[in-house]
């Protein structure tokens, strides 16, 4: 395991465009770890990690417009998709093919995310509505009204009790899965600008949210309460990713950094200035050892953590 952070892998011109979307995903079957990057070029790569670098397995193609987000599930053997062509798309990482492709509607979808068990995926988009969509068929199995505006970002907790959701006007709900309820509102002490990224924490304990006005909140889920804001970013925080430690999370910026934050210490203890644009997106792996992000500059980075 690395003892300090720094950059360990480069690729160079991944997309033909820019780069808006990442995960990171380990096969419980074989071990084998994906990279999955969404771009405005409408494709969705598939990078296989090996020996401490990227080696490109698979292009998937079947967007008609750019991509938006992309998520791996837990299992690490299928990839969704998200577009502005209001399509969501899953893929076979191991097969290399669609498994299927349902149809959004007339409105984009914004934002996407598996459960925890893997039996659904989540959606959010520009109607406000949370739509929950079976994975084995692609039907919709729930849809939450979040009264709100454009939701910009989904996130379940890691015990799959609870969705949480960000949205346009920087209002942050937490939903019930079950019954799909509202749980809380965490307005106070909230972001003052669209929430484009949240994420609860591995004990499902915190949520950390990052939002346009350059601020990240860390809030405790139990008593909606905000712990702490952070300040480092010089613009929009786009992504924010918690680390399997539970010590830890990461950031990425319109401001062309990545940021990693020590939660106990409340600060940053690391920024990597790699990239030559925008930073759109950024994750852990599996074990937290590493980080990947992406950029408007057709970059992929990856990144050493001492863990």
């Amino acid at each position: 395991m690395s003892t300090k952070y720094s950059v360990l892998f480069k690729q160079e011109n991944a997309h033909d465009e820019d780069i808006w979307a990442c995960a990171w995903g380990k096969s419980e079957r074989d071990g084998t770890e994906h990279i999955v990057t969404g771009a405005l070029d409408n494709k969705v790569k598939c990078w296989k990690w090996v020996e401490e670098q990227l080696e490109l397995k698979w292009v998937f193609e079947g967007h008609q417009l750019g991509l938006v987000s992309v998520d791996i599930n837990k299992s690490g053997t299928i990839a969704a998709s998200s577009s502005m062509d209001a399509q969501v798309c899953l893929w076979d990482l191991e097969t290399g093919k669609q498994v299927r492709s349902v149809d959004g509607g007339t409105v984009e979808t914004w934002t996407i995310t598996f459960s925890p068990d893997e039996r659904h995926i989540a959606t959010g988009g520009q109607s406000g509505t949370i739509v929950m969509l079976n994975v084995h068929d692609g039907t919709k199995a729930a849809e939450i009204d979040t009264r709100g505006k454009f939701t910009l970002s989904i996130a379940y907790s890691h015990d799959g009790r609870y969705v949480a959701c960000g949205a346009m006007d920087g209002i942050i709900k937490v939903f019930d899965v079950e019954t799909q309820q509202l749980v809380e509102t965490l307005d106070h002490q909230g972001h003052a600008m669209p929430v484009r990224s949240l994420a609860f924490s591995p004990d499902s304990a915190k949520l950390v949210t990052a939002s346009d006005d350059s601020q990240i909140k860390l809030y405790d889920v139990k008593n909606a309460s905000c712990m702490h804001t952070l300040s480092g970013h010089s613009s929009w925080v786009v992504d924010v990713a918690y680390c399997p430690d539970n010590l830890h999370f990461t950031t990425c910026s319109s401001d062309r950094t990545v940021k990693v934050w020590d939660e106990s210490l409340k600060q940053c203890v690391n920024t990597f200035y790699e990239h030559k644009d925008q930073v759109w997106s950024c994750c852990y792996n599996t074990n937290g050892s590493k980080i990947v992000s992406v950029s408007d500059d057709m970059a992929i980075n990856v990144y050493d953590c001492p863990i």
